[in-house]
């Protein structure tokens, strides 16, 4: 059990069962009337962010999150298989649980499986990745003054504006947080 009074930033509990996680939160002492603590949690399995009040005696059971780094293997369709590295075992996620971020991860690469009570919610890539463009039209001297970026088509199919300067064959490296281009690799 945790109290309202104890939160922190990134700490997991149940409320009304459902599993949220505080994004931030702030100990109230007004001048006249009982304290509070004013939160902003985020549910970590829709992703839907509520701020309200609690009293901070109030007592939450703690939700353990589980995270756990798996190879992702192939899909077939609508099923996405992921290894588990330690046992070998295939776990198999529906493309629904995957984010929009996935779009850049390869076969083979790790990423980060979310389970809450052994139910999968979620799947995180790494942060940044290095991938080879595919498709993209040339980028021609004099085309601008500053800062200008062109479509280009990467590996995995996702698609992400990058500077002039990158040409097809090249290996990038692209932020799956952000969905941008970072550096050449």
């Amino acid at each position: 059990m945790i109290s309202a009074g104890d939160f922190r930033n990134g700490v997991t509990f149940e409320l009304d069962g459902q599993v949220v996680q505080v994004i931030e939160f702030q100990h109230v002492k007004p001048g006249k009337g009982a304290a509070f603590v004013r939160t902003k949690y985020k549910n970590v399995i829709t992703g839907s962010v509520v701020e309200t009040s609690f009293n901070p005696t109030a007592k939450f059971p703690t939700a353990f999150v589980e995270r756990k780094d798996m190879q992702y293997s192939y899909n077939d369709g609508e099923l996405y298989y992921f290894m588990d590295l330690e046992t070998y075992e295939q776990v198999p996620i529906s493309a629904s649980t995957l984010g929009d971020n996935f779009k850049f991860v390869k076969e083979e690469m790790i990423c980060k499986i979310l389970s809450y009570k052994g139910n999968v919610f979620g799947v995180e890539p790494p942060n940044f990745v290095e991938l080879k463009v595919t498709q993209t039209d040339p980028g021609f001297k004099g085309d601008t003054a500053t800062n200008a970026t062109k479509p280009a088509t990467l590996e995995t199919g996702a698609e992400i504006k990058v500077p002039l300067f990158i040409d097809e064959g090249e290996i990038i490296q692209v932020d799956t947080r952000t969905g941008e281009y970072m550096s050449r690799a």
